[in-house]
């Protein structure tokens, strides 16, 4: 799996970080943003869907 770097303000950091760990939703940073960008790009994919922007074959 590829390695990115990313810049991320603190603020955003502190709240990210009180999702993961033992009593968090996610075992660390990587699966919270992994499940971020998923859950973003479901949304875009959405948006795109009804503007009739996707191709016909990315539609299920």
């Amino acid at each position: 799996m590829p390695k990115i770097s990313v810049e991320v303000p603190q603020e955003l950091l502190d709240d990210l970080d009180d999702h993961v760990g033992d009593d968090g939703k996610f075992v660390n940073r990587s699966d919270a943003i992994r499940a971020s960008i998923r859950k973003t790009l479901d949304i875009l994919d959405e948006i795109d869907e009804r503007h009739d922007r996707l191709e016909d074959d990315e539609r299920d």
